[in-house]
């Protein structure tokens, strides 16, 4: 039996409207069988590289798709998701951060201590910033802190990286007998010098826990001119005090202004993390740029200090705590770390990552990254942290030591009603 053209042409329409809907029905069916979680980001500089893994990723977990979510003030959008109940899957935490320390204990984040990929990280660091030994934080890369330095004026005037701190002390003399400025110094940026003081008292108490011992855990105003690591933590600060130490016009030179100062030259040494050597790179310096960490009375007892950079935590209430524990066993592989660290250069704590430690001008800092040499920050213990980075700049105005002391103890005294 012949159709008609018309019966034809709607036979034909139904069977195309048939098909078209089975493969409507196989597209959802195929949609709904994918993951997606979200992955919360602070490290915006990197985001693109983070994307670029993240592609990589669900190219080998084809039925995953992370989201990398990018805000504009990360660290004040996730408190606020983070009070409203609104957890990401997953969140790039720095893992030596009050909040994190207080959302593990309020039950936010999930439970990592047993996760089989915690073996890919170097020397337990994880560990290290566990909340009553449980680990909340997967640290993937590390920041340092030390100082710059002018290496081929060093070569040029016959001068050397020192490794002790009375090497230190003759450096910056014979410095500044050679018509030269030993330092770059942010005053007006309080925030840089919180580092070198840090590493001031813990290279003279032994520590970063003896140095919380003196100053977050001794008694109420305990902190006193007359203890003896005192009075080293002055005369390390006012290495930085010396007529003619820093360059003229510190007090109102911000972060950039002090990088500028150093790079060309103006000043031979600038105490600064690792964070800082895209920045110097920018400024395309006309010498060799290379590090050395903070000298201790002894040559094997120099400290950096830094904690966990890119790091990664999961939500306790996740709908896809499976999924998300892939991606972060994934970020934890030298295949995901190297691509990472290949355009961030910061110390990575994946085993197997290829780093170029001997050629890079962080190698005097990254040599002791993950080692007990490589502090974690003081702060971690404590509550809050700017007027710390105050005193530490008004004493480099007044050298008032009974001044500094009562304004330890006013910022800490508080602190000690929690205890050790």
């Amino acid at each position: 039996m012949k159709l008609s053209k018309n019966k034809w042409l709607l036979a034909s329409g139904l069977v195309l409207v048939t098909v078209g809907l089975i493969a409507c029905d196989y597209s959802k069916e195929s949609t709904s069988d994918k993951v997606t979680i979200e992955y919360f980001n602070q490290k915006k500089e990197m985001s693109q590289v983070i994307q670029e893994i993240a592609k990589d990723f669900e190219a080998e977990n084809p039925k995953i798709h992370v989201e990398v979510i990018d805000v504009p003030n990360a660290g004040e959008v996730i408190k606020t998701r983070m009070l409203a109940g609104d957890v990401p899957d997953v969140i790039n935490l720095y893992p030596q951060s009050i909040e994190l320390r207080e959302w593990a204990q309020a039950g936010y984040l999930e439970d990592l201590t047993n996760e089989p990929y915690l073996e890919n990280i170097k020397n337990d660091y994880a560990k290290r910033f566990a909340v009553h030994d449980k680990v909340y934080s997967i640290p993937l890369t590390a920041n340092v802190y030390g100082f710059y330095y002018n290496k081929t004026a060093f070569d040029n005037m016959n001068l050397a990286a020192p490794k002790t701190w009375s090497e230190f002390q003759q450096l910056t003399t014979n410095i500044e007998k050679k018509g030269k400025v030993p330092f770059a110094i942010a005053g007006a940026e309080c925030w840089t010098l919180n580092g070198y003081h840090q590493l001031a008292l813990a290279t003279v108490a032994g520590g970063g826990k003896e140095a919380n011992d003196i100053w977050r855990f001794s008694n109420v105003n305990g902190i006193s001119t007359h203890d003896p690591n005192m009075q080293g933590d002055f005369n390390r600060l006012d290495l930085l005090r010396k007529a003619g130490a820093m360059q003229t016009n510190w007090q109102g030179a911000g972060y950039n202004d002090t990088v500028v100062t150093f790079t060309k030259g103006d000043a031979l040494i600038m105490p600064n993390g690792s964070w800082a050597m895209p920045l110097i790179n920018a400024q395309n310096p006309d010498f060799e740029v290379a590090t050395f960490p903070f000298p201790a009375e002894k040559t094997d007892k120099s400290l950096t200090i830094g904690a966990g950079d890119l790091a990664m935590s999961i939500s306790a209430t996740s709908d896809h705590k499976k999924e998300a524990r892939r991606f972060v066993e994934y970020m934890s592989t030298p295949k995901a770390m190297q691509k990472y660290y290949d355009v961030d250069g910061s110390p990575c704590a994946v085993k197997g990552v290829v780093e170029n430690n001997e050629t890079s001008p962080l190698s005097g800092l990254t040599d002791l990254a993950f080692t007990d040499r490589h502090l974690v920050w003081l702060a971690k213990d404590w509550n809050s942290e700017n007027d710390f980075y105050t005193l530490t700049t008004n004493y480099l105005h007044n050298g008032n030591q009974k001044t500094m002391v009562d304004a330890l103890n006013a910022f800490f005294n508080p602190m000690k009603a929690d205890g050790k």
